[in-house]
């Protein structure tokens, strides 16, 4: 990592919300307590030291619960993450374990809070869904505000700053960005954190530039030095010359200029230069982000995330509690498509309370449909919901993690189940649901023709698929260069998808990552996709993309790419046929490689 000496320095991280900001530094310090003393404790003082840890997670709680309620009502959906927090401070795997450790082996409250964040932070980060990796993030925030009071520690106060300023910190919890005034803080740029972490949520939120994951920020950048921050390519310049900052500005100024412009448009249907209409949607986690999908244009819900209704908590959601937070989502877009995913739990999404053992390999192990088959009345009280919950708008539900037409069936039967036993309660629900199908997983590609004429729809999710395909952990910096959505094996895989739905007369959406990225857009719309899903902030650019292109020159576009033999050419033909209009919507230079480390800029 160079050093400071006044001259200019460019850093790479991961581009956690796009656009481009120019200002001074403001360093916080928040890596927390640096050292944590241990010593042991008589019996007689166990249950002090309980009672001791105990306070300070009260205060803890006390603290975000006073940052929600002192949050305007126009920011309240920032929240959502917090409340997250308060609900993680008790979970049974950190709470229950730090107060075990202490009494077991009587030791003082922060050496056991240490101890125990140690043990469970890695199960996180070795998981293979990209957002859950990153609620090891939220495992560490937590025990640092803990950690504070146990120790006395002061807190950082951002609302208190006074000052037109990029922050640049170790890490931001939530707790910390929610309190971020957009008339004071331009954007930020952190040591730690992913794309898909709670501190990069926040700032698409927000929609002020971010770049995360730059590992020595903290020690390069100085208080007051002038610094530009990219959240589009992830790069942050520190001492930018004259000339880097009359190149930034102007790109600054372009990009503001096209997001105005893209916004006033994005409740126009994406249609291409020859009327070809290709609808566009938001994938969602909460029922709180349909305002999102609404505000950006989305044109329905490709995909609603359920899993997360079964995470930081307890025990499993009854089939009323279910319906209640379904139909929160189906009743605020009653007339355009609700797509619900079943549960996708297990193997590397960690449920504390099921009593399931961690698995070494949790990606190919027991998760999503297998799971659900493998808990009939876990599933039957899901399906239940959703099959009720249908009766309030255009829902779908959707089979994740399919691997052949065996689970088909067996999935299939299991719905029909719960449908019989609503019938036999007297409880309304929506007869014949549209059924679909995940294609994430290479055995159901290969089987598509089979799988396609027992469902009413296909879903692409190119994350998993292309993991799966590739044998590639985006997550892991050494291979992650390999992880190539133009690489020539999954383009044969999802032409061969598009010719079996074609075939079979169904439907096919994709609702993956490069889905939500402008630059795959003429290759999608020329591969005959129906239906595109993303995160909600994407949709603008999409749908502008798709306006700004020509059916019939993307069809020619994806026969062609068929006579290349690596990503690598594909990339640069893309290039060729689309580069001006990708240059208007990609605030970066267009890639080389069609690989991961091309910035993305989709949200």
């Amino acid at each position: 990592m160079p050093k400071n000496n006044g001259s200019e320095i460019i850093l790479k991280g991961i581009g956690g919300s796009p656009g481009i900001c120019i200002g001074k530094a403001y360093l916080v310090d928040s890596e927390g307590v640096k050292v944590v003393p241990k010593y042991y404790i008589a019996d007689s003082a166990i249950e002090n030291e309980i009672n001791r840890f105990k306070a300070a997670v009260k205060k803890s709680n006390d603290e975000i619960k006073e940052i929600i309620d002192n949050t305007p009502e126009e920011y309240r959906q920032r929240t959502q993450i917090l409340e997250t927090h308060t609900i993680l401070m008790k979970d049974k795997m950190l709470y229950g374990r730090i107060l075990d450790t202490i009494g077991n082996e009587r030791v003082n409250a922060e050496w056991a809070l240490k101890k125990t964040v140690a043990y469970v932070k890695p199960m996180f980060e070795s998981m293979t869904d990209s957002y859950l990796r990153e609620r090891a993030d939220d495992i560490v925030q937590i025990s640092e505000r803990i950690m504070k009071n146990l120790m006395g520690a002061e807190q950082i106060d951002i609302g208190k700053i006074d000052k037109r300023v990029i922050l640049v910190a170790h890490d931001l919890s939530p707790a910390e960005t929610s309190q971020i005034q957009l008339e004071r803080i331009k954007g930020f740029v952190t040591d730690r954190g992913g794309k898909d972490s709670h501190t990069a949520i926040i700032a698409r939120s927000l929609a002020i530039p971010a770049v995360l994951g730059l590992a020595k920020a903290t020690t390069v950048i100085r208080n007051d030095d002038i610094i530009i921050v990219d959240g589009t390519t992830g790069t942050v310049v520190v001492n930018p010359t004259e000339k880097t900052l009359m190149s930034a500005e102007e790109r600054r100024s372009r990009y503001e200029t096209y997001k105005a412009d893209i916004a006033r448009q994005s409740h126009l249907p994406a249609c291409t230069l020859d009327e070809h209409r290709l609808p566009v949607l938001g994938n969602i986690e909460l029922p709180e982000e349909v305002v999102s999908v609404i505000d950006n244009g989305g044109e329905g819900i490709g995909l609603v995330r359920t899993e997360f209704l079964y995470l930081s908590r307890r025990n499993f959601p009854g089939e009323e509690e279910l319906l209640e937070r379904l139909k929160d989502i189906i009743e605020v877009m009653p007339h355009q498509p609700v797509t619900i995913r079943t549960l996708d739990i297990n193997g590397d999404k960690i449920v504390s309370y099921t009593g399931d053992r961690n698995e070494l390999n949790p990606a190919l192990g027991l998760r999503a449909i297998r799971y659900c088959l493998r808990k009939p009345d876990v599933f039957k009280t899901q399906l239940r919901a959703i099959l009720r919950a249908g009766t309030y708008g255009d829902v779908r539900v959707m089979f994740p993690m399919i691997s052949g037409l065996e689970e088909v069936r067996q999935a299939k039967a299991q719905l029909a189940e719960a449908a019989a036993s609503l019938e036999s309660d007297g409880l309304a629900h929506q007869r014949n649901m549209p059924v679909g199908v995940m294609l994430e997983v290479p055995s159901a590609v290969m089987a598509a023709d089979h799988i396609a004429e027992e469902v009413d729809f296909f879903s692409i999710g190119t994350n998993d698929l292309i993991q799966y395909s590739l044998a590639i952990d985006r997550g892991n910096c050494r291979v992650a260069h390999l992880y190539q959505p133009l690489h020539p094996a999954i383009l044969r895989m999802l032409k061969q998808i598009c010719d079996v739905t074609r075939a079979a007369d169904i439907k096919v959406a994709m609702c993956g990552e490069m889905a939500g990225d402008p630059f795959y857009v003429p290759l999608l719309l020329g591969l005959g996709i129906d239906e595109l899903s993303m995160n909600p902030p994407s949709i603008p650019a999409v749908k502008s993309m798709i306006r700004a292109v020509a059916l019939e020159d993307c069809k020619a576009l994806a026969h062609d790419v068929f006579q290349l033999k690596t990503a690598a050419e594909i990339n640069l033909l893309v290039k060729e046929r689309f580069g001006a209009v990708l240059a208007q919507h990609l605030y970066s230079d267009i890639p080389d490689t069609g690989n991961a480390n091309r910035p993305e800029g989709n949200g």
